[in-house]
C-alpha cells in the first residue's frame, strides 16, 4: 500500500468516526430532547440509571459500548443498544454521503460544502427518526429548525437544490419546503375525512391521564399504556377525545360514571343527567380517570410528519418531495406486509410514519435524481 492510498484509508476512517462523534450528540438529543431536558447541561452524557456523568475516556465513539459489553462503568445498569445502533448508522450514512458526493481533495471547496450540508440534513434525520419511533412526536426545534437549517443551506449552497444562485437557491428551497407542507397536510385532512374517529372499546376500566411532562413542551395523553402527543389528537379546533368515565378526578371535583369531552383548550363534562360542565384547562393541573370507551380523532399521520416533509423539501427540493412520498408509502407497505407474513404484525404497526419519510428522503439522496431519470427516459418525456 502507498502512502496516499494509507492516506486515503485513512481519510475514510476519520470520516467515519466523525459521523459515530455525531451520533454521540444525537443520543444525547434523542434522550433529552423529548424529557424536557436541557442539550446543553449536564455537559456530559450520564447514565439514565445513576445519572453517573461519563468522562470522555468512557464516552468513546462505539468503542466504549463494545468494551463495557453494553453497562454502565459505575453501577452495571445495561445501556440499550441503540446508542451503538445511532453512533455506527451516522457514522455509516456520513461515510456514504462522503462516498457519493466527495471527490478530488483538490477541489473539495467545490464539493465540500454540499457535502457539510448533506450531513447535517442526516443527522436531522437520525436524530427525528429515533425520537418518534420511541415517543411518537417530531419536536419543532428538529422539524422548523431543520427547514431554517435547509433554507440557510440552499441560500449558501445552491447546488444543494440543483440552482446556481443564491437567490434562486432560497426561493427553490422555500417553495419546496411549502410544497412538502402542503402536499402532506392535503394527505392529512383526506385522511381525517376518511376515517373520521376511532372508537375503541376495553374488556376492562384502563387508566387514563393527561400530563405535561415541561412548560416548554406540549401536554401528552396516556391510554392504556399508550402515549399519544397533544399536537397529534388537536390538530384543529375542532378535534374532540370523547372518554366514557366510571371516574374523573381533576385538581377540582371528582365525578363517577360521567362522559369527558377533551378539546384543545377545554374539558367538558357530562353527567348521566345530561347536565354539562365546562372547564377551561389553564385552571386544571391535574386530570385523570379510568375508562372502557373512547373515541380518538383520527389522522392518517400526525403534523409532526407535515413539517418533517417540510424540512426535507427545504433541503432537497419538490422532487425529492414527491419521491419522499412515495417512497414512504411504499417502504411502509412493505413493512407492514412482511410484519404480518412473520406474525408480528403488532410490532410493524407500532411505527409511526416519521422514519418512513426518513428513509424515503435517503434514498433520493443517493439513487432519486438516477431513478427519475430512468423513469423519464423510458417516457420518453
Amino acid at each position: 500500500m502507498t502512502r496516499y492510498q494509507l492516506l486515503v484509508a485513512l481519510l475514510h476512517f476519520i470520516v467515519f468516526f466523525l459521523g459515530a462523534g455525531i451520533g454521540s450528540f444525537l443520543n444525547v438529543v434523542i434522550y433529552r430532547l423529548p424529557r424536557g431536558l436541557s442539550v446543553n447541561e449536564p455537559r456530559r452524557s450520564f447514565c439514565p440509571s445513576c445519572k453517573y456523568q461519563i468522562p470522555w475516556w468512557r464516552n468513546i465513539p462505539v468503542l466504549s459500548w463494545l468494551t463495557l459489553r453494553g453497562k454502565c462503568a459505575n453501577c452495571g445498569a445495561p445501556i440499550s443498544a441503540r446508542y451503538v445502533g445511532v453512533e455506527v448508522l451516522t457514522g455509516l450514512l456520513f461515510y456514504a454521503v462522503f462516498r457519493q458526493f466527495g471527490g478530488d481533495w483538490a477541489l473539495a471547496a467545490q464539493w465540500g460544502p454540499q457535502v457539510l450540508c448533506l450531513w447535517v440534513f442526516t443527522a436531522l434525520l437520525v436524530a427525528g427518526t429515533f425520537i418518534d419511533i420511541e415517543h411518537f412526536i417530531l419536536p419543532h426545534s428538529i422539524t422548523l429548525g431543520g427547514t431554517l437549517a435547509g433554507l440557510v443551506c440552499a441560500t449558501f449552497v445552491p447546488e444543494l437544490v440543483g440552482q446556481v444562485t443564491h437567490l434562486r437557491g432560497f426561493l427553490f428551497s422555500l417553495g419546496s419546503g411549502a410544497l412538502g407542507l402542503g402536499s402532506l397536510w392535503l394527505v392529512v385532512e383526506l385522511g381525517k375525512l376518511a376515517f373520521g374517529r376511532k372508537k375503541y372499546r376495553f374488556d376492562k376500566q384502563e387508566a387514563w391521564s393527561v400530563t405535561q411532562p415541561d412548560d416548554t413542551l406540549p401536554p401528552v395523553v396516556t391510554l392504556a399504556g399508550e402515549t399519544y402527543s397533544w399536537e397529534d389528537l388537536f390538530m384543529r379546533a375542532s378535534d374532540r377525545l370523547v372518554i366514557s368515565c366510571a371516574r374523573l378526578k381533576t385538581n377540582q371535583s371528582e365525578w363517577n360514571n360521567v362522559t369527558a369531552e377533551l378539546w384543545m383548550e377545554k374539558l367538558k363534562v357530562r353527567g348521566p343527567d345530561g347536565k354539562m360542565e365546562e372547564y377551561n384547562l389553564e385552571g386544571v393541573t391535574l386530570l385523570e380517570g379510568t375508562t372502557s370507551e373512547v373515541v380518538i380523532p383520527r389522522e392518517a399521520m400526525g403534523f409532526g410528519d407535515v413539517l418533517f416533509l417540510m424540512m426535507i423539501g427545504s433541503f432537497c427540493g419538490w422532487q425529492a418531495v414527491l419521491f419522499t412520498i412515495l417512497a414512504a408509502s411504499v417502504l411502509g407497505t412493505l413493512v407492514s406486509g412482511g410484519t404480518r407474513l412473520v406474525g408480528m404484525a403488532a410490532w410493524g404497526g407500532k411505527l409511526p410514519f416519521g422514519p418512513y419519510l426518513a428513509a424515503g428522503a435517503m434514498l433520493w439522496i443517493f439513487y432519486g435524481p438516477a431513478a427519475v431519470a430512468w423513469y423519464t427516459s423510458r417516457l420518453h418525456l
